[in-house]
């Protein structure tokens, strides 16, 4: 059974806190998805090989994984050359995510011709595309991606102000009608009524970050919301 399997109309808790964050280590992490399990989620997605491998030392999940990297010729930092495929292969994670929005990649590379390398050297790992557009999820399928999800929606010049959540999900809707592949929601999914709301929509699976695995942006709304 592979992830795809395991985590239908489940819940996916993304443990990941980048290195000028304080919950920044591969062991806190690693405490977090157990505590993530012990809560129902039937799922991981983590950051770098080093989290990667401890969280599997701690936890039967399947992970989802990524490895955040910046480079100067590119706005793409998820996932983005196969320098980070091949960390991730050695992690044994049981998804790849990487970022399938239009942006060149480093070295000026299409998103074509890199899932072409991908699936060329290791073609029975399941990708997952990271997008930010309907268009772009169309584009992914076509492409060849295992599933999509809408991590991205929001965070990219094109999808600016741009939210899960407007006009009851419609987005959301709209890549639900256009793919045949499985549809991940993903990102702005911070409350457990959108969670819901998602999986009534017909979404494979519900990933959620932020609103359970960083304290301190937790800690920010409830302080924020008592200022007012």
């Amino acid at each position: 059974m592979n992830m795809l399997a395991k985590v239908k109309s489940e819940l996916i808790v993304s443990c990941q806190a980048l290195s000028n964050e304080p919950l920044h280590s591969s062991y806190i992490m690693g405490r977090m998805a157990v505590a993530a399990e012990e809560g129902g989620a039937k799922g991981i997605r983590a950051n770098s090989k080093e989290d990667i491998i401890e969280i599997k030392k701690n936890t039967d999940l399947p992970v989802v994984g990524i490895v955040k990297r910046d480079y100067d010729d590119s706005d793409i930092y998820i996932t983005a050359t196969m320098k980070e495929i091949e960390e991730l292969i050695q992690a044994n994670c049981d998804m790849i995510a990487l970022d399938a929005t239009n942006r060149l990649r480093p070295q000026q590379k299409s998103l074509e011709s890199f899932v072409s390398a991908i699936r060329e050297k290791y073609p029975d790992v399941l990708l997952m595309a990271d997008v930010a557009t309907i268009e772009e999820a169309v584009t992914a399928e076509k492409l060849g991606f295992d599933c999509v999800s809408t991590t991205l929606m929001g965070y990219t010049p094109e999808s600016e102000g741009h939210d899960i959540s407007d006009e009851d999900f419609f987005r959301l809707k709209e890549i639900l009608k256009k793919l045949t592949i499985p549809v991940i929601a993903e990102g702005h999914v911070d409350t457990p009524e959108k969670a819901k709301r998602c999986k009534e929509l017909g979404v494979h699976a519900v990933v959620v970050g932020s609103a359970i695995t960083r304290p301190q942006l937790i800690t920010k709304q409830f302080v924020n919301e008592m200022k007012k």
